[in-house]
């Protein structure tokens, strides 16, 4: 049953990963497997290298980045940058928004109707508006 599970998970790995036009590699495939496991998850590249370390698959830290990267290409994550130091990709690309705990280093979802935007500025000609992100910043007292 175990062995069962684990075919599952790979091949809803490279079934995801071919949809969004990606080679399934191995470490691309073990990747994704981590990453969308648990439904919506906020997770830095430290975060899913320490994962995929504990889980015995072999990768470098530059390798998570560099996939990272390439699955938010593809539109299979988006990234959520807290500040110049700190990026979370997020595995949920519906639209919504973002809260920040600065005290523990944590994105939380604010669902996408529960937050607007007005007044947006006239984008430069010759482009459109994608998206907006908002991340707001709170502390615990």
């Amino acid at each position: 049953m175990r062995k069962k599970l684990r075919e599952t998970a790979h091949e809803t790995a490279t079934m995801r990963l071919r949809q969004a036009g990606l080679r399934p590699t191995r470490q691309r495939n073990e990747l994704a497997k981590l990453l969308f496991r648990d439904g919506h998850r906020h997770l830095t590249a430290e975060m899913l290298h320490a994962e995929a370390v504990a889980e015995g698959v072999k990768v470098s830290l530059a390798t998570v980045y560099n996939t990272l990267h390439q699955f938010t290409q593809a539109g299979l994550l988006l990234q959520v940058v807290v500040d110049p130091t700190r990026s979370y990709f997020d595995t949920n690309t519906a639209d919504h928004q973002h809260f920040y705990c600065e005290d523990e280093n944590s994105l939380t979802d604010i669902p996408g109707p529960e937050i607007s935007v007005a007044d947006l500025p006239t984008p430069p000609p010759g482009t459109e508006i994608k998206r907006v992100d908002v991340v707001v910043h709170v502390r615990r007292h």
